[in-house]
């Protein structure tokens, strides 16, 4: 992928030499002006924060059907279906809205969803969620609990917005586990006066394995809005580390001047908290950087690190949610915790302008440590690609995407690896077994395989690597279309199929030579003729993926019900997508293989293991 000449890194200020920052010199009326000036942002920026008493509830407060704007109105990207469409609702019956909620996902019981940690023998997932409606709004923390990761039981809300300093809303944060034991929650909230702050929380009991109680400090917000930073463009904090000098650091998102940017913070007591002088990172027409994520990869190793690591053998992840076009990008690089700045790998790569951590419907993703396992597990956050209206009449919006255990690609060096955590293979039941299948081009091969919404498939094709170079120059370059069929290419599954292929959804290669002479793999899920629905979303997902020359192509797809999530050559490059077929469901939905190429034979060979349903229910509190 190359970068747009416009992305080049932003300089927040000069620098001298020796890498420092140097202030310029001011006669004394100016710096007494430039005092003057910041005294009075601050005693503005109090009093717009805080009206001096809790506020009282109001008819927005209470409504269940927000209007569409009002995301936008609170300075959050909208977190509803983005699908308008001028005809009549789809005529949905309850059989199909019953057959698109999952299987094996976690999702809460009812109504719309969105800092994960490992405490006392139990997984706990903290996410966004509304209580009151299936769309987005309200918006308070659910709270669930697990021993491995799959099987889930839902506890009562963990924060609720209840106080002026998170009153529209309590929205993303994290948790930081210290060495001591004790638990910290950084959240942003969204005060009274529609102004993003952060607020610390805690467990009531730290002894608690359930930590079923949370207070709010009570000098809340701990951060602001700093000069130069707009009020609804600050939020989502990070998880804390400690950088080489022992000192704590948590990292918040923004924008300034269309540029992406990352702040950190650094402090002693987790009240009080210093802004580093500089960006530690910034992109230039990125736009706004939600939901940051930081975190360290082994280079030399598949164990995961825990938040500070740092040093040789060690590369720092950046990830942003970009507020712009509803994306999670991320990046490769070294952070110096000494002078608090992170340098890609390759700035033709940088964040939001390179790799994706996922090519689909997903966004707002967040790591943690499992220190229970020593292994690193993302979370994200797969939104629905239907209308609000068929979301409010099926009563359930969004899910939580497998957890993916993370590491660095070893092999290219260029990328991290995505992989579901092992605890998803316990719910393996009978598997179906289909080897050295030969693909001419043009064909399409069924496979027999009985219960298809609920799978676990993996393939591995083989081509002939000298029919490769026979790749003419790529006509399309992209994951256009599964139905253009190239010299080589694309070839793969159709899952949630029906009989007659009238409704399909394709996952597949498409291998094309670029302008520049070099053969570009691309790994796809193509929507558009996944359902006879209308008014909802069919767009071709995809992005390249590295095949190296020892390597056969291999993909691994997840399909529960109306989800799909594909992940191509061993996790380097995913994609995750909501379906709504209209006929291709229970008994009717398929599986087939296919090659559409012209020039192109393929050998297949296929494994699907049926995924047992997992019982997510309220834990049973009356029997501790």
């Amino acid at each position: 992928m190359s970068s747009s000449p416009s992305h080049t890194p932003l300089l927040h200020r000069p620098t001298s030499e020796s890498g420092h920052n140097q202030p310029k010199s001011r006669r004394p009326i100016t710096g007494f002006i430039a005092i003057l000036a910041s005294i009075l942002f601050l005693l503005s920026l109090i009093s717009l924060i805080r009206n001096g008493q809790e506020p009282q509830k109001t008819e927005e407060k209470q409504s269940t059907l927000p209007p569409m704007s009002r995301s936008e109105k609170l300075g959050v990207s909208e977190k509803s279906s983005p699908v308008r469409d001028d005809s009549e609702t789809y005529p949905w019956t309850d059989e199909m809205f019953s057959w698109q909620r999952t299987g094996y996902h976690f999702q809460p019981e009812k109504n719309w969803m969105n800092g994960p940690l490992f405490h006392k023998g139990w997984y706990h997932l903290f996410y966004q969620y509304n209580p009151d409606s299936a769309i987005w709004g309200n918006i308070t923390w659910g709270h669930a609990v697990s021993r491995d990761l799959i099987h889930w039981l839902y506890l009562p809300l963990a924060l609720v917005p209840d106080r002026w300093f998170d009153w529209f809303g309590v929205w993303t944060g994290s948790a930081t586990l210290l060495p001591d034991g004790n638990i910290y929650m950084l959240y942003t909230g969204d005060t009274d006066n529609y102004v993003q702050v952060q607020n610390l929380a805690y467990p009531v009991n730290v002894s608690d394995p359930l930590l079923l109680k949370w207070a709010k400090y009570d000098d809340n917000p701990v951060l602001i809005p700093p000069e130069g930073i707009a009020l609804k463009d600050f939020r989502d904090p990070t998880t804390m580390w400690q950088g080489a000098d022992g000192v704590w650091r948590l990292m918040i998102g923004s924008k300034k001047d269309g540029a992406g940017i990352a702040l950190v913070y650094k402090t002693t007591n987790f009240t009080t908290y210093e802004l580093v002088d500089h960006y530690v990172h910034a992109v230039v027409g990125t736009g706004m950087w939600e939901c940051i994520d930081f975190y360290p990869v082994s280079t030399n190793s598949s164990v995961g690190l825990d938040w500070s690591a740092n040093g040789p053998g060690t590369k720092h992840v950046m990830k942003a949610s970009l507020d712009d076009n509803k994306h999670d990008y991320y990046a490769l690089g070294t952070y110096d915790s000494i002078a608090d700045l992170w340098t890609p790998d390759n700035p033709e790569l940088d964040v939001g302008i390179g790799l994706r951590v996922d090519y689909g419907k997903y966004y707002a993703s967040k790591t943690f440590y499992d220190q229970n396992k020593g292994r690193r597990i993302l979370w994200g956050w797969i939104g629905e690609t239907d209308t609000d209206e068929d979301d409010l009449l099926k009563g359930w919006a969004s899910v939580q995407t497998i957890p993916r255990v993370v590491t660095f690609d070893q092999k290219t060096g260029t990328n991290i690896i995505q992989w579901p955590v092992e605890e998803l293979e316990s719910l393996w039941t009978t598997s179906s077994e289909f080897d050295g299948i030969y693909l001419e081009p043009g064909s399409v091969v069924e496979l027999n395989i009985s219960s298809t919404s609920q799978l676990d498939i993996t393939a591995e094709f083989i081509v002939d690597k000298e029919a490769l170079n026979n790749a003419t120059l790529d006509e399309i370059n992209n994951c256009s279309t599964s139905s253009f069929r190239g010299a080589v290419g694309p070839f793969g599954l159709l899952v949630l199929t029906d009989k007659s292929l009238t409704e399909l959804t394709p996952v597949y290669f498409y291998v094309g030579r670029s302008p520049y002479g070099v053969l570009d793999t691309w790994f796809c899920t193509d929507k558009s003729r996944s359902t006879k629905a209308s008014g909802v979303d069919k767009q071709v997902y995809g992005g390249l993926v590295p095949v190296l020359d020892d390597e056969n192509f291999s993909l691994r797809i997840l399909v529960d019900h109306s989800i799909v999530e594909a992940f191509g050559q061993g996790g380097r490059t995913l994609i995750t997508s909501r379906i709504y077929p209209t006929e291709a469901i229970y008994g009717a939905a398929k599986v087939f293989l296919f090659n559409n190429a012209t020039d192109l034979s393929v050998i297949a060979s296929v494994k699907a293991w049926h995924v047992e349903s997992v019982d997510i229910h309220p834990f049973p509190l009356d029997q501790i």
